[in-house]
């Protein structure tokens, strides 16, 4: 029977390895949910936040098929093994796809860099940090929600999260923000409004990010989900590390 684990470090050994630093925020029980296949020495594990689920140990049916109320998922399998349970339990309802993940450095960040990609921002839009205001505007629309829908409330995210919006005429257009929080840094999410696209926003919007986190000693992890994505880190100064397999689940109206 899987259980919530009271204690999730007790699951950190199930994840070796693994780098994904929105599973950090979960075995460090700053955010998220982890359940196991028992409380005190668990075999098996899978690490709930968001859209992401993590798993790890031995594979156990019971853990993939723990779904909560979203309609989307993002599986991440620590092996084939969970992969093809997986599969096997959810069928249809999910499809295997690419992720991109990028290197942790630490010391790679150029500020001048960074500076005049701020800069680069076209007349007539302002760079904000998402304060309480900004905050109710990211969770009025689908695209910019994930922002800062993790975070129960303002307070939460004010005391763990982090962002930066583009605005204009009062308008929220464009946002780079802590998608989740840990020890010592954010997992980024970048949007920009379908209308806004390819101005440039979300690079200087990033780039805003970026150097509020050095400000604050905060790590900017990032994680991409497609190749624009890829290019976009890469042009902030990041790096390349690795393709990887995940399963998205569409639930019933998928």
């Amino acid at each position: 029977m899987a259980v919530k684990l009271s204690r999730p470090e007790r699951a950190e050994k199930l994840f070796a390895g693994c780098t994904d630093t929105t599973l950090f925020s979960c075995l460090q029980g700053i955010m998220g949910e982890v359940y196991g296949d028992q409380e005190e020495c668990p075999e098996a594990a899978r690490a709930v936040l968001g859209d992401f689920s993590f798993f790890g140990g031995k594979p156990m049916e019971e853990l993939a098929f723990l779904l909560s109320e979203r309609e989307f998922h993002i599986l991440v399998p620590d092996s084939e093994e969970w992969g093809r349970l997986i599969e096997s339990c959810l069928g249809a309802k999910v499809k295997p796809v690419l992720r991109y993940a990028i290197k942790k450095e630490p010391e790679i960040f150029d500020r001048d860099r960074l500076l005049k990609a701020v800069s680069s921002l076209p007349a007539g839009y302002q760079l904000k940090q998402i304060d309480e205001e900004l905050y109710h505007q990211c969770l009025k629309e689908k695209w910019s929600r994930d922002f800062v829908g993790n975070y129960p409330d303002y307070d939460a995210y004010r005391r763990l999260g982090l962002g930066m919006a583009v605005v204009k005429d009062g308008e929220l257009i464009a946002g780079t923000s802590s998608y989740s929080s840990y020890e010592g840094g954010i997992e980024i999410e970048v949007g920009t409004k379908e209308a806004y696209r390819r101005r440039g926003l979300a690079y200087a919007c990033s780039a805003g990010l970026i150097l509020t986190c050095l400000e604050r000693e905060l790590y900017p992890s990032w994680d991409a989900q497609n190749l624009h994505s890829v290019g976009l880190a890469e042009k902030l100064g990041y790096h390349f590390d690795r393709e990887y397999m995940v399963y998205e689940y569409y639930g019933e109206t998928g």
